[in-house]
């Protein structure tokens, strides 16, 4: 017979036990009643330091249809949403089971009676952890958890597993998992498998054997381990290259690279190409941030381009560089200090010749601008104001760069000192006031070999212009009248000197010479303008007429000016002896080709006649039931301006220019110009002092007109006007990188295509697309940009149109994931379709597809396809191929 415990020697008495109390030591019927009522069983109360229970957090308990308490096996089961809150962690099933022996939690969905559909299944909840599986058995003790069939998003994925087990709070092991990024796990377009995983939430995914599907089809694509960084910060790693070919570079790697996450501020991107030709690419981009301070963008590239190889006639090699830097300054971090940069520098034929990118906005602009600046505004009364800047201009067709370096202005605001200490000043003498402005400069003219070494400062011009403006404004019955004077000195540290020499013919010829030291000169000019406004208005006696009014406001005006002759600063051309060599009388300046330049010479004497124009109407609305009427401008301006010399001898009236700008519709405006000379032409087409009237003629001659009009059209605009209220103000969807470059700010001349770009672009907004309501629909979004411009030139009876053209670019949304656009034009001059590009855009859901096209152009004609995964973890599994421009060496 066995025993359980040994037998003691007969006749002997067993000896009492003494009980030892445990304190930790709970009743089953304790334990149940603290599982349905939430209550804690503490016997140690009343100690000091209480010890840890058999339960360290409340359990909460809840359920729709029936609690089941088993005393016998010590369970209770929750049917009909079962929800289970322990600390951190919250479980929601059909059916949960609590065994309070073992500590496991068994989550079950339920089946419903009628259809058989397994639902309300499990949903397991640790802080921001969701896991959704078909059934979970977790223990509350080791809050280790296993999981079948579950899914649960981390980041931009979304992960399915057969078998998850919970290690703990960060550390998940999975069996045959899948993983994807598509917004459908159930169905996705595309997805990872993995036959084993271990998952670190919001760090990692370290695989095993790893491929990838497509449509539920295996790909060649497998690894045979991976790792997927999990994190929602900005890390640095590898960037992976593109690769290609081209018949004139051989293949390539191009945009491979690294990313450095330098910290909360800033980053830095590090990128390379190369080509088994030679050729070879480097571009640093860097992107900084300060919240209410400032932020910017930097960017460097530099290329070396080869063509064909080396030995063969026509090999050609060429480098380029390009730098831009934007700078901008958040206005509230601080009132009186300023500091902005807009710089695009480099060499003259970067985009007509880069093999990574394409920007036909920039490469039919001719100038390349830069501009570096800071402003201190000094407060007080007057306020002073300094402004710090450098400028830099290129010319990209002949290559001419102008730089100043620096240039400084400062200013004093205007000064009353006749004004009264309160009240509105009055009078001639209490608006009398001037101002103080300063302006330094040094001035520098090079090319594209000289720039950015020493010998781009030879030629350098510097100079100082003080200017004191003094002006005066008054009322005289119904006439605004206003005066004005200009005081000006400009101070220069080199001059001029011409002497004439004779040459080995033994003709004299002049010579300039350059005087180093300081000089100056002061001018001044004067001035006057009177004005008035005069109403004209017409009023309908029909009150059912839909025009109710018409008002034409004319503001005519006078002016004067005039600029001395300054003669004091001209002198005779001499020899080197000092004597006049020649009988004509051959006067310069010292100051000619200065900084400032020489002070004028002539004497100039005019009056300037000018009338504005403005129409405006009073409508009725075509809803009848509003009563209010419309204000609209039936011409918003017309204007008429000439100019008499008074000092002229000959041909003193100024051509009439004529400008006026007439609304066609409430977002479209027709600008017209032309000029009207009152002068006749000779037979060599040259003008005469002779008024075309009296030689003949009518009483002016069209020299020039001109014709621009420029609209956006959508199909908003054709919506009624109480669904007008989400409608497109009018902006375009130009990239930034095409404004920072020198492009339009519209896409008439398209859009830049930066390869490195494309392939790292991601969507900034995710916007819920219902495919089944809107797959077909009778509504199409739309946009559509419109620019028309017309030159006629007659000024040497060329009387022909010098100039016309059409342009125009436009997006059309097919589908909702479905989008075309493009721009043309044509130049009804040249006869001849200016560049034409066709761009597609395709929204996988989870991948993003694009094609753009120049079918025109010439060498200009490129195309770039390009195919990738949205997600940023993800954005190194991608697919292009390109064309590009042919090289312009």
């Amino acid at each position: 017979m066995g025993a359980a415990q040994e037998v003691p020697a007969k006749n002997e008495p067993i000896p009492p036990v003494e009980e030892k109390i445990d304190s930790l030591k709970i009743s089953k019927e304790d334990a149940i009643n603290q599982v349905q009522e939430g209550v804690k069983t503490d016997s140690t109360e009343k100690d000091s330091v209480k010890p840890k229970g058999p339960l360290e957090f409340i359990l909460e308990t809840s359920a729709s249809d029936r609690k089941v308490i088993d005393r016998r096996n010590n369970t209770v089961t929750l049917y009909d949403n079962a929800v289970v809150v322990y600390g951190d962690i919250k479980l929601e099933a059909g059916k949960i089971v609590i065994d309070n022996k073992t500590g496991d939690i068994y989550a079950y969905g339920i089946v419903e009676d009628s259809t058989g559909t397994y639902v309300q299944k499990p949903i397991f909840t640790q802080g921001t952890n969701v896991v959704k599986p078909d059934s979970i058995i977790a223990n509350k003790d080791t809050k280790k958890v296993i999981t079948y069939n579950s899914n649960t998003k981390q980041g931009e994925f979304n992960v399915v597993a057969e078998v998850v087990k919970r290690v703990n709070d960060s550390v998940f092991y999975m069996r045959n998992a899948r993983f994807t990024t598509s917004e459908n796990p159930e169905d996705p377009e595309y997805y990872f498998l993995a036959r084993k995983i271990k998952f670190v939430p919001k760090k990692k995914i370290v695989t095993g054997l790893v491929n990838m599907y497509i449509a539920d089809v295996p790909t060649p694509l497998a690894l045979p381990f991976a790792y997927f960084p999990m994190t929602d910060e900005r890390k640095s790693g590898i960037i992976v290259p593109a690769f290609g070919n081209n018949n004139s570079q051989g293949y390539n790697l191009q945009n491979g690279g690294y990313y450095f996450a330098v910290n909360d501020y800033m980053d830095l991107t590090l990128l390379g190409d190369y080509f088994t030709n030679g050729s070879y690419g480097f571009r640093a981009e860097s992107t900084y941030r300060k919240r209410y301070a400032f932020n910017g963008s930097v960017r460097l590239l530099y290329e070396n381009q080869k063509r064909s190889e080396r030995g063969f006639s026509d090999f050609q090699q060429t480098t380029r560089y390009n730098f831009n830097w934007q700078h901008s300054q958040d206005a509230k971090a601080n009132p009186n200090n300023r500091f902005s940069a807009s710089v695009n520098l480099g060499s003259s034929q970067f985009y007509r010749q880069s093999f990574n990118q394409i920007n036909q906005a920039a490469t039919l602009n001719n100038n390349l601008s830069s501009s570096i600046s800071f402003s201190k505004t000094f407060p007080g009364e007057p306020q002073i104001n300094l402004t710090t800047s450098a400028t830099h201009n290129q010319n990209v067709n002949t290559g001419v760069i102008n730089v100043t370096l620096p240039t400084i202005q400062g200013s004093i605001s205007r000064i009353f000192p006749f004004a009264p200490k309160q009240g509105v000043k009055k009078g001639i003498i209490q608006n009398i006031n001037f101002q103080y402005n300063l302006r330094a400069e040094n001035r520098i003219t090079t090319n594209d070999d000289d720039f950015l070494t020493g010998d781009m400062f030879e030629g350098a011009l510097s100079g100082v212009t003080h200017s004191i403006p003094v002006a005066t404004n008054f009322k005289l019955g119904y006439f605004s009248l206003s005066a004005n004077a200009n005081l000006e000195e400009n101070w220069v540290f080199q001059t001029t000197r011409q002497t004439f020499v004779e040459n080995e013919a033994g003709n004299f010829e002049i010579r300039r010479d350059t005087v180093s030291g300081f000089d100056s000169y002061r001018t001044y000019s004067y001035g006057a303008n009177v004005g008035t406004t005069i109403y004209g208005t017409w009023e309908s006696k029909n009150k059912n007429s839909r025009i109710q009014a018409v008002r034409h406001t004319i503001r005519p005006n006078i002016s004067y000016s005039a600029n001395p002759s300054f003669d004091q600063y001209y002198e005779r051309i001499l020899d080197e002896q000092g004597l006049e060599v020649s009988e004509e009388e051959r006067l310069f300046s010292r100051f000619e080709n200065t900084f400032a330049g020489a002070p004028g010479r002539v004497f100039s004497s005019s009056i300037g006649i000018g009338v504005q124009n403005l129409v405006e109407a009073k409508v009725r609305d075509r809803d009848s039931t509003k009563t209010e009427l419309n204000k609209i401008q039936l011409i918003k301006s017309l204007n008429f301006n000439t100019a008499y010399n008074l000092a002229g001898d000959s041909l003193n009236w100024s051509p009439l220019r004529i400008s006026g700008v007439i609304p066609i519709t409430k977002t479209v405006d027709l600008n017209l110009d032309a000029n009207l000379d009152p002068y006749a032409l000779d037979s060599n087409n040259q003008r005469i002092n002779t008024f075309n009237i009296n030689n003949g003629g009518s009483l002016f001659r069209l020299t020039r007109a001109g014709a621009r009009v420029n609209f956006r059209l959508s199909d908003k605009d054709f919506l009624p006007e109480d669904e007008k209220t989400d409608r497109d103000p009018g902006t375009t969807k130009v990239n930034d990188r095409t404004l920072q470059q020198g492009g339009r700010e519209d896409d008439l001349f398209g859009e830049a295509i930066d390869y490195a770009e494309n392939q790292k672009k991601q969507d900034a907004e995710k916007q819920e697309v219902d495919v089944s309501k809107d797959r077909y629909r009778f509504k199409i979004p739309w946009n559509l940009n419109v620019a028309y411009t017309m030159t006629y030139s007659n000024s040497a009876r060329q009387n022909e149109i010098s100039n016309q053209s059409l342009m125009f670019s436009g997006d059309l949304e097919l589908s909702p994931r479905w989008s075309i656009g493009g721009n043309s034009g044509y130049d009804f001059a040249r006869k001849g379709v200016s560049f034409t590009t066709l761009r597609f855009q395709r929204d996988l859901e989870s991948w993003r597809l694009s094609f753009n096209w120049t079918p025109l152009g010439g060498p200009r004609s490129s195309w770039f396809f390009f195919i990738g995964i949205k997600a940023g973890a993800l954005s190194d599994i991608k697919w292009d191929q390109r064309k590009q421009p042919d090289p312009i060496f």
